[in-house]
């Protein structure tokens, strides 16, 4: 389960301060599918830090007693002097796996070919997208973080990246952080609303999308 209690964040500015989020609580347990809903700058990429372990609350609890990704397709983290294969073995030691036996799985999975051996600082924007999304799914994560619509690669690509997620891990938790209703009403069944520093939790998706929708009028 991932617990958030009375969890707050707030920035500070050479005038004061800025408070993104306030007294928020969340539990998400295994295999949940929670979709954040949120307008831009309503601090929906703020929550996936927290909730990823990058950031810590200026105070509350963010309790985590499963395992949880890095945010798909995320590689800020990656060192752009080593190659594809280095930093899969670097992730490896990081989560204390063996990595010989995931070279091929990343091999074809990415579609990198030759490039897994060559320095990311060649690789386009998609092949590294594609050989981060590889990475998350070479770890098998109890909960996948999604910052906003997977859309990795071209259509192809995309579709192989919504079996491997959405299908062949169907009895992990996810939790969708978008703005897209749609895409959070087609992969989720609990909904919250993030606004003006609250969450909103809904039972009903309709109740969600209604004050969503309401919230983006008010910005």
């Amino acid at each position: 389960m991932i617990q958030l209690v009375d969890l707050c964040k707030s920035y500070p500015l050479s005038q004061g301060s800025r408070e993104v989020f306030r007294n928020i609580n969340l539990e998400v347990a295994r295999g949940e599918k929670v979709g954040i809903l949120g307008r831009n700058g309503a601090g929906k990429s703020t929550m996936i830090r927290l909730l990823s372990g990058a950031e810590q609350p200026t105070s509350g609890l963010v309790h985590r007693s499963m395992s949880v990704s890095w945010p798909l397709a995320f590689g800020g983290a990656f060192q752009s002097s080593l190659t594809g294969l280095d930093n899969l073995r670097f992730i490896c030691r990081i989560y204390g796996l063996t990595w010989e036996d995931k070279i091929d799985y990343v091999q074809e999975f990415s579609e990198l070919g030759r490039y897994l051996r060559e320095p990311l600082r060649v690789y386009s924007s998609g092949m590294r997208a594609r050989l981060a999304f590889a990475l998350s799914m070479m770890i098998e994560f109890d909960c996948f973080l999604i910052d906003e619509v997977v859309a990795v690669g071209d259509a192809r690509f995309h579709e192989k990246c919504n079996t491997e997620l959405f299908e062949k891990r169907a009895d992990r938790a996810l939790i969708i952080v978008s703005h897209d209703a749609n895409y959070v009403r087609e992969h989720c069944s609990k909904l919250c609303v993030l606004s003006e520093g609250s969450l909103s939790v809904f039972t009903d998706p309709d109740d969600a999308f209604e004050f969503y929708h309401k919230a983006i009028h008010l910005q």
